[in-house]
């Protein structure tokens, strides 16, 4: 599946074409490495995503086209979730 989607599906992101420009903004890395709008992710796969000041690190527990948002948190496992302080000019 596409990172775009996975994103969208998740609910991680809320929209494909925010989640496309993340991407295309070098923000989001699969298991270290940086990835396009349309990289392929699979079961097991670390994504690391930054939010502006905050950064998150999820586990791909399970790829589905569609689910109900109750269940949307079941597609990943959050690893660790870190806060970068704004820097002072």
């Amino acid at each position: 599946m596409r990172i775009d989607k996975f994103l969208k599906v998740s609910r991680l992101i809320k929209r494909r074409t925010v989640a496309k420009e993340l991407a295309d903004q070098g923000r989001i890395l699969i298991n270290d490495s940086v990835a396009k709008a349309g990289s392929t992710v699979k079961v097991g796969d670390k994504l690391s995503i930054r939010f502006g000041q905050k950064t998150v690190v999820v586990e791909v527990a399970d790829l589905k086209e569609t689910v109900k948002k109750e269940e949307a948190e079941s597609l990943y496992k959050v690893l660790s979730e870190t806060a970068h302080p704004r820097s002072e000019d």
